[in-house]
């Protein structure tokens, strides 16, 4: 029997590893959005932006939605780490909250600049595997992505960059959220 590869397609298993893959770790980042905007919104809700935070949790807990709608689909298990980043993610919220609204925005624009960049590695390796195979999955993150890059642009606007420390907090957080995406990526 002669067996044809095409260069960047998947095997059913290899295919499947990777759709586990990304509904995994996108079940975590949502659930640490969602975890995130709930600790800055226990601190913030009666402030010039706690109307700004509300809006973009809601928005995140229909991501977290879709994203337990996508495991429940394609039988994906959430990484084992899912209560360790729920609490740290409220617990990021809370304190970046506490450095006032700058400090919450920045922390938005953190998130969400990585979250960007995350989803658009996905869409690429999505594409280069079979974009008719995962047209509906393509679809649903380049929607979720670009919601994703609104709240940051929001982030923005209300001030983050602004933010005591800016820089300093911004590598703390992202890189804190690049060692929750490599452990969510593999259980």
């Amino acid at each position: 029997m002669l067996r044809v590869l095409v260069r960047g397609a998947h095997t059913s298993a290899a295919r499947q590893a990777l759709i586990e893959k990304i509904i995994r770790v996108d079940h975590a980042g949502e659930l640490g959005a969602d975890r995130i905007y709930a600790g800055q919104l226990a601190v913030l809700k009666g402030s010039s932006v706690g109307s700004v935070i509300k809006k973009m949790w809601d928005e995140e807990k229909e991501h977290l939605d879709t994203m337990e709608r996508l495991a429940a689909k394609h039988n994906v298990p959430h990484t084992v780490f899912s209560p360790v980043f729920s609490v740290a993610a409220y617990a990021l919220g809370v304190g970046s909250a506490l450095l006032g609204k700058e400090g919450a925005m920045a922390c938005t624009i953190a998130v969400e600049e990585l979250i960007g960049q995350h989803y658009n590695d996905q869409l690429k390796e999505l594409l280069a595997d079979d974009p008719e195979t995962h047209k509906e999955l393509l679809k649903i993150l380049t929607r979720l992505r670009d919601e994703e890059l609104h709240h940051h642009d929001t982030g923005v606007e209300h001030d983050g960059l602004k933010a005591p420390a800016y820089n300093a907090l911004k590598w703390i957080i992202q890189t804190g959220c690049k060692g929750a995406i490599a452990i969510a990526e593999k259980i």
